[in-house]
């Protein structure tokens, strides 16, 4: 995979991933149509797994701009591939473990994986830094 479209790629899924999670929340909530007219409202009063699930949703929102900073900064400078996709790939498969853990109420484990998956985009940083410094 050509590293441009890989970070491309990388980066979007773990864009769309809040999203699941939101969803997964207003399934389990038993969001109706009337409650679009107020979601955060709706979603702020859920409750056991409909509430993890917003919870996570929210989190991997207050991830992403750290990730997308260190992506599109590896890549601006020209990190080898060996560092970008491997890091990027880790970051969303351990934000799915997160996710897994959050919605299973496991929280020892879930803050374990939430800090190996914040480790991805500060490792990737700091491979820029040791590389251009």
């Amino acid at each position: 995979m050509h590293s441009v479209t890989g970070v491309i790629l990388i980066i979007l899924i773990a864009c769309l991933m809040p999203y699941i999670f939101t969803l997964i929340a207003k399934k389990v909530g038993g969001f109706r149509a009337q409650d679009n007219a107020n979601p955060r409202v709706f979603l702020a009063k859920t409750e056991g797994l409909a509430a993890r699930a917003n919870a996570v949703q929210q989190n991997s929102f207050e991830g992403l701009p750290l990730f997308i900073a260190a992506m599109l900064m590896a890549e601006y400078l020209v990190i080898p591939d060996r560092f970008i996709l491997p890091l990027g790939g880790a970051y969303l498969v351990l934000r799915v473990l997160y996710g897994i853990c959050y919605l299973a109420d496991w929280s020892r484990l879930r803050s374990v994986i939430w800090l190996l998956a914040t480790a991805c985009p500060v490792l990737l940083l700091s491979v820029c830094i040791k590389l251009y410094s």
